[in-house]
């Protein structure tokens, strides 16, 4: 059974038809060609498929694109402004937090989620806000680091 869902993506008013079984990733990047929140585990584990609706860090693996009906989704593709990054796209790449970038988009929507409730969050407090999300390639230090320097960036800004 199809679905019409309207919604806002990244500020933007979205309408689409949906399978109502159809995840919120498959409709973000199969639908409407979003295809920064990524695919890692299909089951809720890793983070890599991490978006915010209504301001809440969801994972969009378990989400159905129906429940975006009225809501607002905010993606990766949401955090910068034009050619302008987000703090913490530019402290990622300064710290060198990411590898094979698989990761790295689910990390940054997770940590502006947590910046946007706590925007003066302690180690311990990043690295909970953060526990959502799994990397394979790097330790989690550099990210750790990262997202304390944005932090202080965007306080002092």
């Amino acid at each position: 059974m199809s679905v019409k869902v309207s919604t806002t993506v990244n500020g933007d008013a979205v309408d689409f038809v949906c399978e109502a079984d159809e995840t919120l990733l498959d409709v973000l990047r199969n639908r409407l060609g979003l295809t920064g929140a990524k695919e890692g585990c299909g089951t809720g584990d890793c983070g890599a498929c991490s978006v915010t609706v209504d301001g809440r860090l969801v994972c969009s693996c378990l989400t159905l694109g129906a429940e975006a009906e009225g809501r607002k989704i905010t993606t990766i593709e949401g955090m910068a402004h034009g050619d302008q990054l987000h703090p913490l796209q530019v402290k990622f790449l300064e710290h060198a937090a990411l590898q094979c970038g698989v990761c790295t988009p689910g990390f940054l929507v997770a940590a502006k989620a947590l910046l946007d409730k706590n925007p003066d969050p302690s180690e311990e407090e990043i690295r909970f806000g953060l526990a959502g999300n799994l990397c394979r390639c790097t330790g989690y230090d550099k990210i750790v680091r990262a997202v304390q320097d944005a932090a202080k960036h965007m306080r002092s800004a």
